[in-house]
């Protein structure tokens, strides 16, 4: 009986050991920042203030009733609905392509999948910038290029029915090259018996190899893919800081920036931390959505 005991006390010293440091960091780093900052969202502490006060949801419902409150959570989700499918589209259309151009010319597949997942790799405040150039109303680049066949500039960055749509339009730019790397991840680990089998049994075009094997089988693929790209979808604030600073009349406004805006420029940590936490639960929730609604489809071997 001892020598049982010892080796069960070894074995969960062991598995402490090996569990411990993760879960003291996941402690510091995550949880107790999630609490100090869902009690500071129910006061009206302001940075540098020596006391506060208890304000109960007063905070929450200030977010939702302002007009410029409503506006950055719309404006959130416009970006994330318009970011998710069109990345993820796009970044499956290149992998696909990419993958069956890699069997023909694999020098010429190596340097497109540089190319497109440069983007990802660069400064995204840097990349701001360049866009901000060739964005320019007067003397930027799509705009000279669309006089030069024919068709009117547009104010990409200042009309207020546009700005949003182009800040996705970079968004989807820069993440699709992310995407694409995690496709050809998936196209790679498919066996090649499944498309002989499928060719058997008549999917011998390229459309039905698709339907029948390529796309169940990139279901936890297409699954994480999901998760990440509305994360960083949802987290969107260098370009927004750069390029319009939520503006013009803060058309472009989204939470992270307004949280950033309250805490940081007008020192509402209260109203800040009421913003991270509707923020933290909208992530949740839609991951969580998102693996209930997937994962009925995902095809694990």
């Amino acid at each position: 009986m001892r020598p049982l005991l010892t080796r069960a006390w070894r074995e969960t010293v062991t598995d402490m050991w090996l569990a411990g440091p993760a879960t003291l960091a996941m402690l510091v780093l995550i949880f107790i920042p999630v609490g100090i900052v869902a009690i500071l969202s129910v006061t009206d502490y302001q940075f540098g203030a020596r006391s506060f006060r208890w304000v109960g949801v007063d905070n929450y419902v200030t977010l939702f009733t302002d007009p410029i409150g409503r506006r950055a959570l719309v404006n959130t989700l416009i970006y994330v609905a318009v970011v998710i499918p069109f990345s993820m589209g796009l970044a499956l259309a290149v992998a696909l392509g990419l993958h069956r151009l890699a069997a023909w010319w694999p020098w010429l597949s190596s340097l497109l999948r540089a190319a497109y997942f440069l983007p990802v790799a660069a400064t995204l405040v840097a990349m701001a910038i360049a866009w901000q150039m060739l964005l320019h109303p007067n003397i930027g680049l799509v705009n000279s290029t669309l006089a030069a066949i024919g068709l009117p500039g547009r104010d990409w960055l200042s009309d207020r029915g546009l700005v949003l749509y182009t800040l996705a339009a970079i968004g989807i730019w820069q993440t699709v090259g992310y995407n694409m790397v995690l496709f050809l991840a998936g196209l790679s680990a498919i066996p090649q018996h499944l498309y002989d089998a499928a060719a058997v049994d008549g999917a011998d075009r390229g459309w039905d190899r698709f339907w029948t094997v390529t796309w169940p089988m990139l279901g936890p693929t297409t699954l994480f893919v999901a998760v990440i790209t509305a994360t960083n979808a949802f987290q969107v604030f260098e370009t927004v800081a750069t390029l319009t600073r939520g503006g013009p009349a803060f058309a472009s406004d989204t939470l992270v920036y307004a949280l950033y805006r309250e805490g940081f420029v007008y020192f509402k940590a209260g109203y800040a931390s009421a913003i991270t936490m509707v923020f933290f639960v909208v992530v949740v929730v839609l991951t969580l959505l998102q693996f209930r609604v997937l994962e009925r489809r995902v095809h694990y071997r």
